[in-house]
């Protein structure tokens, strides 16, 4: 922590205390860090899974709220009963049917932490880990961690560096990410941030009356376990159909057979590209009480819609409490189950080549 960036402690926004992330885990340090910039978004993470602890952004009247669910201490994220809140997902995000897949012939077999699938990494995956960190500046903090060969079931042993960066003329949080391998291995990182745009609060309020475009004429079907049937389907005429701003709760409670797989959204659409890992708009979200609009842009092929439909009330940051669908999340990834669906755009990795994704959250004001 340099001087540049210490006086940030004594005047935030969150109202978060750095003492109260500060503890040894697995004989590493976890700690609290601030971001922020020129505009005076602020944005709290920790090491600890690289969690997002809130993100201070203005609405329309220029009054500051936390968009993003949180904890506000070390031990609320550890134990958190939504263990993936806000962290980095990795090695591999979403669900693998049953925990296996065959890579080059060689057969693997991951925990099982879902039904009887895995998911988001394992029990034990990045979002368990204490990250090494280093902030260069006030708007920026590097993150990295090193993946055992064999960690979770997953081959090879994975180097990954991560950036949070908040860009200094626009309020937008950068997510970058970088990964090597010294052995082939499959690889979907991205960071399962829950958000509500009307900002936090007790109870915080449902995402149900927020509005959401998704840039995709397609989405991956599932079955009654969350796990792809194969299918690419057309979105058209059903209530999977954002591509033009439908609130989150018009359609969520159909008796549309998707609908009832996953309890409500928990899908990943397929992104419309002009070229593979073209950095492009994938969705949007606007709250009408606050105006505030978050776009996010992202690399990745798939955007996983989730609307907090396992959120059970739960007590996060000073008092806020989260109940069903009180938050929506867009997970930039590679499809669900994509080891063992050889006709989805591929997630291995190999040797000598690096693994590269930016997602990018970027909150303004609705232009009416």
């Amino acid at each position: 922590m340099d001087m540049t960036t210490s006086n940030i402690y004594e005047s935030n926004l969150s109202g978060l205390e750095r003492k109260n992330f500060q503890k040894e885990v697995n004989n590493k340090q976890t700690d609290l860090y601030f971001l922020k910039n020129k505009q005076g978004m602020e944005v709290a993470v920790t090491n600890y899974g690289c969690a997002i602890l809130s993100i201070m952004v203005p609405d329309k009247k220029g009054q500051y709220a936390n968009v993003i669910l949180g904890h506000d201490s070390i031990d609320h994220v550890i134990n958190s009963p939504e263990p993936f809140l806000n962290t980095t997902i990795g090695r591999y995000g979403n669900r693998i049917a049953k925990g296996h897949f065959t890579l080059y012939g060689e057969e693997h077999q991951l925990s099982i932490n879902n039904g009887p699938n895995s998911l988001h990494g394992g029990p034990t995956g990045f979002h368990t880990r204490v990250w090494d960190a280093t902030q260069p500046n006030p708007a920026t903090i590097i993150f990295n961690y090193t993946s055992a060969d064999g960690e979770e079931g997953f081959p090879g042993k994975l180097e990954v560096e991560m950036t949070y960066r908040l860009e200094e003329e626009i309020n937008a949080l950068v997510i970058e990410y970088r990964a090597t391998t010294d052995k082939a291995t499959i690889v979907n990182l991205t960071n399962h941030g829950f958000f509500n745009l009307t900002g936090i609060a007790n109870p915080t309020p449902t995402v149900l009356n927020q509005s959401v475009t998704i840039n995709a004429d397609f989405y991956v079907p599932i079955d009654d376990v969350s796990i792809p049937t194969g299918e690419i389907l057309k979105v058209e005429g059903t209530p999977m159909d954002f591509r033009t701003p439908h609130t989150i709760g018009e359609r969520i409670d159909e008796p549309f057979q998707q609908l009832i797989n996953g309890a409500g959204y928990d899908h990943c659409y397929v992104l419309n590209k002009n070229e593979a890992g073209e950095l492009s708009l994938a969705a949007t979200c606007t709250d009408p009480e606050s105006g505030r609009q978050m776009e996010v842009y992202t690399t990745e092929n798939g955007v996983q819609l989730y609307t907090g439909n396992w959120l059970n009330g739960f007590e996060g940051a000073h008092g806020a409490t989260f109940p069903a669908r009180s938050a929506v999340c867009f997970e930039a990834q590679c499809f669900p189950d994509t080891p063992n669906k050889p006709h989805f755009p591929s997630a291995i990795l190999l040797p000598g080549d690096e693994y590269q994704q930016i997602t990018i959250y970027k909150f303004g004001i609705e232009d009416k």
